[in-house]
């Protein structure tokens, strides 16, 4: 049977302790931390070899076993390359495939936004984020 890791502060620990452990990503600054008996956020800063780095935050509910709120941001050095959020646009038509989760890309990255498929409240988003990461870093890498 399948266990949310969203269930409690000590299975998201764990299942991020996992997830971070992996040879592209050289440091990270994320912690979980208790709000309440029932609710947790998760922050911090994740750095992945080549300059690429993950800032994220999430506003966890452990009692629903859900996400609650997220953003999730992309650099590379200084830069930011996109980002993604759960604000609601409930009038752009082209969001509401996966509303109310998007990404911002450029050009005009504050206002540049298209659908997220596969973000979700329901089950941890960070495996693809990082896939989306890690597949910019192998380009990246094919081109040095």
């Amino acid at each position: 049977m399948f266990t949310s890791p969203l269930q409690s502060l000590a299975a998201y620990s764990a299942f991020l302790a996992d997830l971070f452990e992996r040879p592209t990503i050289t440091r990270s600054t994320v912690s979980v931390w208790s709000v309440s008996p029932y609710t947790g956020v998760c922050e911090g800063e994740v750095w992945f070899r080549h300059g690429l780095r993950l800032r994220m935050r999430e506003e966890l509910d452990f009692d629903e076993a859900v996400i609650t709120a997220y953003g999730y941001e992309v650099y590379r050095d200084d830069d930011k390359l996109f980002w993604y959020d759960d604000f609601p646009h409930p009038n752009d038509i082209d969001l509401a495939v996966t509303y109310p989760h998007h990404k911002h890309v450029p050009p005009d990255i504050k206002h540049n936004r298209i659908p997220a498929p596969g973000l979700s409240f329901e089950h941890p988003n960070l495996p693809q984020i990082i896939a989306e990461i890690e597949q910019l870093l192998f380009r990246t890498e094919a081109l040095s």
